[in-house]
């Protein structure tokens, strides 16, 4: 027994019993040397995909909207305001629109992904004037076959038929003119 371990100090109490020594543990398991861990591969889970391509559509709103916005105001002067055909108005405002939107896309909504300029704007009007005349034929199904004519019925034609065509323009955006590159996310 150590003769301190009984001893009070001065000015303090005596130091408490001495406890039994602790069972001998197990040795610890051998682990891998640092430099053979391979660290888990990490995939984006199906809420990061889903909010990235929320994300997407909702820069695709913001631009849309803008070309909407531009289609309706080109669309209203030249068919009420200028008294145009009403096709030659549908195809020259969503025309002017499809110009606006290539900035906004190129430059806002798709500005992440493989710039391949002569190429990406090639794809982009192509796909815009088959948009354009899926927009026309829908306006024109609307205004003619539907009867609707007149300033709420044009707008409402434009409005559905603008829809429409843009969910097919979404898709093959995203799919071949602002596609990403191949090392991307």
């Amino acid at each position: 027994m150590n003769l301190s371990e009984g001893r009070a100090r001065v000015g303090r109490q005596a130091a408490a019993p001495p406890q039994a020594p602790a069972p001998p543990q197990a040795p610890a398991p051998r682990q891998a040397p640092a430099s053979t861990t391979v660290p888990p591969v990490t995939r984006p889970g199906v809420l990061a995909r889903t909010r990235r391509i929320a994300l997407e559509v909702a820069k695709f709103g913001v631009v849309g909207g803008s070309g909407v916005a531009v289609n309706f105001l080109v669309f209203n002067l030249l068919l009420h305001g200028l008294k145009w055909a009403p096709m030659a108005a549908t195809v020259i405002a969503s025309c002017v629109a499809m110009a606006t939107n290539y900035l906004g896309f190129r430059f806002f909504a798709y500005r992440d992904r493989a710039s391949r300029t002569r190429r990406q704007i090639a794809l982009f009007f192509v796909f815009s004037g088959i948009g354009v005349v899926m927009e026309s034929a829908l306006f024109y199904v609307g205004y003619h076959g539907l009867g609707m004519s007149g300033p709420l019925g044009s707008n409402l034609a434009k409005a559905v038929s603008i829809v429409l065509a843009s969910a097919f323009r979404f898709l093959v955006y995203r799919t071949w003119v602002f596609e990403q590159a191949k090392h991307g996310r």
